[in-house]
């Protein structure tokens, strides 16, 4: 059967055995890494350096000590830039999971007025009202917020409030405001660009809540 089907030219099957699989060795030499180093030698081995440099100099600056962590030194601008940056970014992707509850009511604006004048005035100031004159001596300065709305949407400022910001004096007030509260003060923030300087001052103290954010501590 096997030498009529030879002699007929049909086609036969190859054992299993006998197939040959071709592969590519060729592959670290052609692609990645490999071929960077085949033909960029130079790109490696300046990669490398410059890492290893960083990391050198990073270590001198902390075991020296050279760096002047005095408050009473302003930052250069570079490390203003790097720092402030970091937290902007920071903030926006952490607070892009938050939700914002329903449109703020004068009860809240109330609540947080309250709570802000109690708690954050001595540091950021208000309509017609000055920090504490210690304020000043906090680096980075904290900033009035009577524009903070215009540049934090109502999630953003929720976060900053809640977590804090390391390396500013920023604390966070999670362990001492509810969510609620913590809304409240946002809704004080949202308001507080067209609030006059006689409401922030004369404002009476509110009334808790029964439901919603005006929670009490």
């Amino acid at each position: 059967m096997f030498a009529a089907a030879v002699w007929r030219g049909e086609p036969q099957p190859v054992a299993p055995d006998r197939i040959t699989v071709k592969t590519d060795t060729s592959l670290p030499e052609t692609r990645g890494l490999g071929r960077i180093w085949r033909e960029w030698p130079w790109l490696a081995i300046g990669a490398a350096a410059a890492c290893a440099l960083i990391g050198l100099v990073t270590l001198i600056v902390v075991e020296t000590g050279v760096f002047d962590t005095a408050a009473t030194t302003p930052h250069s601008p570079l490390v203003t830039w790097a720092t402030h940056t970091t937290m902007v970014r920071s903030v926006k992707l952490r607070a892009a999971s938050v939700t914002p509850p329903a449109p703020f009511t004068s009860l809240q604006v109330q609540a947080g007025t309250d709570i802000y004048r109690a708690d954050c005035v001595g540091c950021h100031g208000g309509p017609a009202t000055s920090r504490a004159p210690w304020a000043r001596g906090l680096n980075p300065t904290p900033p009035y917020l009577l524009d903070a709305s215009r540049h934090w949407s109502p999630p953003e400022l929720w976060w900053i409030v809640k977590h804090g910001v390391k390396m500013t004096g920023m604390p966070g007030w999670d362990k001492s405001l509810s969510d609620g509260q913590i809304w409240d003060v946002v809704a004080f923030l949202e308001a507080l660009p067209s609030m006059p300087p006689a409401a922030f001052a004369q404002s009476p103290p509110s009334t808790p809540a029964p439901s919603g954010h005006a929670a009490t501590r």
